[in-house]
């Protein structure tokens, strides 16, 4: 299960003037796993330690006064191990769980910054956030998200493949064994444990088991981590999540939630599940044409799109043939389901969507190095795009990007990217920009 963020926690372990690492991302999307092969293939040895369900040796470990020496001998002593500074790497799994934990970090980038430690935290996104003594400035912070479609297809092995297009965007031998496979995708999603599971047995029915345990400790996790009240405001949130998709709204509409919501009730609920990892949150723009785009959002008109294609499709009980016909599945929730797998694609890019006050709405737009880039997403072969025709004339971008169904192609500043390359989006957009 090859992971793409495996290369950047290669550069930090070379990098002198490395920090204790947090990797953070929501439950279930493989923290544990990266961080465990990692330590396993570049170091003589880790040293792990679950805080989920600490002993009592382990949460006493951090109290009193946080020394690193301390901490140190007292981990040599409890695992039996000689910890190197430059051959060992210790690894606190779920540190969010014992707040003293995450503050020893502070300390060993301050005291002894020569360990390799690592971190990871399903909900480190609330103790942000929180009031916690985060160690801010103190640690470097990746995030971790569910598999990508490249990342799918490497693990359905067809990485020769994605190497060879890398080199050859314009070949399109291979269009239909990605479009097999990116269907594949659709069903399974992105969580590493459905992934394997397709990948060793493609039984869609145990791969759906893994998608409702997953959802299922999310759901415990709104009333573990909160008081009663927000848990359940928590719930009713997610529970109109679904329902959001299946209306063709050009923004979050609390009504959905329930009659006569208001917002105030429910910001903490959704920065919750924004916090938690498990939505992502899209704010719409003002402007289309001015730098940064984070000066002209809107913090009242936004939208909530869920952490994993797959997790969706089982929330919203979407059966699997319905999937494996040629555009049924687009032609479900309005196409939202489409503009789901294409935010997942591009993740972790800041994205935001764009609407006109005659109601034209582009489906996203973001900024490329000192361009604003519009996307455009299209869920079937069907490409009419006045949206987007009403965006390019208003702004005149150097480039206009639609994902379809249709063929690679570039025609007078709009690259068409089909939905089964977005893996390749970068590359063709480099590839493409006009001066």
């Amino acid at each position: 299960m090859k992971r793409k963020l495996m290369a950047k926690l290669m550069e930090w372990r070379l990098d002198k003037r490395r920090k204790p690492l947090i990797l953070e991302g929501a439950r279930q999307v493989g923290k544990t796993y990266l961080l465990k092969e990692f330590g396993r293939k570049y170091y003589d040895n880790v040293i792990y330690i679950n805080l989920e369900n600490p002993s009592p040796e382990l949460s006493t470990l951090f109290d009193g006064a946080i020394s690193p020496e301390r901490i140190i001998t007292s981990l040599e002593l409890l695992y039996h191990e000689e910890i190197s500074k430059k051959r060992t790497l210790i690894f606190f799994d779920e540190i969010q769980e014992l707040p003293r934990a995450l503050t020893s970090l502070k300390y060993f980038c301050e005291e002894a910054p020569e360990y390799h430690i690592v971190a990871s935290g399903s909900l480190l996104g609330l103790f942000l956030h929180s009031g916690t003594s985060f160690p801010v400035g103190k640690v470097d912070l990746m995030r971790l998200e569910p598999m990508n479609f490249e990342e799918f297809l490497w693990a359905s092995g067809e990485k020769r493949i994605t190497e060879h297009l890398k080199s050859n965007l314009e070949d399109g031998l291979f269009d239909e064994v990605l479009l097999d496979n990116f269907r594949h995708y659709l069903a399974v999603g992105g969580m590493p444990e459905a992934v394997k599971l397709w990948v060793d047995e493609h039984n869609i029915t145990k791969v759906e088991q893994v998608h409702n345990f997953i959802l299922q400790n999310y759901l415990s996790d709104f009333s573990k981590h909160t008081d009663a009240t927000t848990s359940m405001r928590i719930r009713q949130v997610w529970d109109s999540l679904v329902s959001q998709f299946a209306k063709n709204n050009d923004k979050f509409v609390y009504g959905a939630i329930r009659s006569g919501a208001r917002a105030r009730d429910f910001e903490i609920a959704i920065q919750w599940l924004v916090d938690s990892g498990i939505v992502r949150k899209v704010m719409k723009v003002s402007a289309g044409n001015s730098i940064p785009l984070k000066a002209y959002q809107n913090p009242s008109a936004f939208k909530l799109y869920f952490i994993d294609i797959g997790l969706l499709r089982t929330l919203a009980q979407i059966p699997t043939p319905v999937i494996m016909q040629k555009d049924a599945l687009f032609n479900e929730f309005n196409g939202l389901l489409a503009e789901q797998y294409v935010l997942q694609q591009l993740a972790p890019r800041t994205l935001y969507f764009w609407t006109s006050d005659a109601k034209s709405e582009v489906d996203f737009v973001t900024q490329i190095s000192s361009d604003i880039t519009p996307i455009e997403v299209k869920s079937g072969e069907n490409v009419r795009a006045k949206s987007l025709q009403v965006y390019r004339k208003k702004y005149n971008p150097r480039l206009a990007v639609r994902f379809s169904l249709k063929k690679l192609e570039y025609n007078s500043g709009l690259l068409n990217v089909p939905l089964y390359k977005s893996w390749l989006f970068d590359r063709l957009v480099d590839s493409h920009r006009v001066s």
